[in-house]
């Protein structure tokens, strides 16, 4: 079996260090926002070149707190991309905010400018680009079409951990997590840098926002009684922490490995039935997703052959049935087609070069 993601393997040489680590924490007994949290997010905001980070319980409260943290009007618009985990739209629904839908390019996983753009009205008080598959989104073009609105912009990072701007036209490229107003991660075990269970980040430059922020996460306290804002109850486990903290440190090398085996499938697929998106010069694929006519067909041949898989997603936002009626009949072609035809390849670091030599034999000859 090839298997899609293999966090065990991944993660053996770093569990009797974490153990032990933890062991030690049972007996100081600071289990909420200890040291290691702290430590964390200064590692974190060090990772993105950003001033401030603020962890929390996971990757939708980021999203959803850092909406919180503006203040915006209930009849606020927020724009995200039709093609995301339902989460980025559940996020907007638990601010109390109204989700606007954009498509995404064709062939690409991320925002359509040239839809952003008729999307956008007086109401619009955010734009939350996603950098689905660990492919970066145009913030450059974003912010130009932005320009001097008073519209923030928050990226939803969940897939993009140790990913570069590459819209930018600086020499030193900016990494993710430093660009926008505010940017959110969630560090769910299944991503590019994963806890052992839920957790989250936040990054900002901005002084205010961070304070703000720590405080919206913590029940909207910054001294314990004294609430300052309705908060939520998402704060990240110091146990989680400490095992982040680990894993932060081999990021880099598994981007590296994720980005040999996307060039390596885009080199080498070759089937008219397979379409190959345009992923961002520095995608760390936290997916790589292609585009398959009959994709049926493929599923049961990929189980015959013991190669797993996975779809992200089977359905666009506006296809989901928590908001079928909310956007009618609506269509967004683009991200339609990936809901469709979109199929996951593995993508574990360690997938080996026999292994996927096999993966592009069978896809070809489908």
């Amino acid at each position: 079996m090839i298997k899609f993601l293999d966090i065990y393997k991944q993660d053996k040489k770093l569990h009797k260090p974490i153990i032990k680590k933890i062991n030690n924490l049972f007996k100081r007994g600071d289990f909420i926002l200890g040291k290691e949290v702290r430590t964390f997010e200064k590692n974190f905001s060090k990772l993105c070149g950003s001033n401030y980070a603020i962890s929390c319980a996971n990757g939708t409260d980021a999203l959803t707190i850092a909406l919180k943290s503006l203040n915006l009007p209930s009849n606020s618009e927020i724009i995200i991309p039709a093609m995301t985990y339902c989460s980025t739209a559940f996020s907007v629904i638990n601010a109390g905010l109204k989700p606007i839908l954009v498509d995404i390019d064709h062939l690409s996983p991320t925002m359509s400018l040239k839809d952003l753009k008729k999307k956008i009205s007086t109401q619009t008080k955010v734009i939350i680009p996603v950098h689905l598959y660990g492919s970066v989104a145009n913030l450059v073009g974003i912010k130009k079409i932005i320009n001097k609105k008073k519209i923030f912009l928050i990226d939803d990072c969940a897939q993009a951990h140790g990913a570069f701007d590459d819209s930018s036209t600086r020499k030193k490229k900016k990494k993710i997590g430093s660009v926008a107003d505010i940017s959110c991660f969630s560090l769910y075990p299944g991503k590019n840098l994963g806890a052992y269970g839920d957790a989250g980040i936040i990054t900002t430059n901005n002084k205010d926002l961070f304070i703000k922020l720590s405080k919206i996460r913590n029940l909207g306290q910054g001294k314990k009684f004294i609430h300052e804002y309705v908060g939520m109850n998402s704060r990240l486990d110091t146990i989680q922490a400490i095992i982040l903290n680990y894993k932060l440190k081999n990021l880099n090398k598994y981007n590296e490995k994720r980005q040999k085996i996307g060039k390596f499938y885009s080199k080498n697929i070759d089937n008219n039935k397979i379409a190959i998106l345009e992923y961002s010069k520095s995608c760390v694929y936290h997916q790589y997703v292609i585009l398959v006519k009959g994709r049926n067909k493929l599923i049961n041949l990929m189980k015959k052959k013991k190669i797993q898989f996975g779809f992200h997603y089977p359905y666009a936002i506006h296809q989901l049935k928590v908001f079928k009626k909310k956007f009618n009949k609506n269509r967004y072609l683009n991200a339609e087609k990936i809901a469709r035809q979109g199929i996951s390849l593995p993508i574990d670091p360690y997938t080996t070069k026999k292994q996927l030599n096999y993966i592009v034999k069978i896809l070809n000859g489908f």
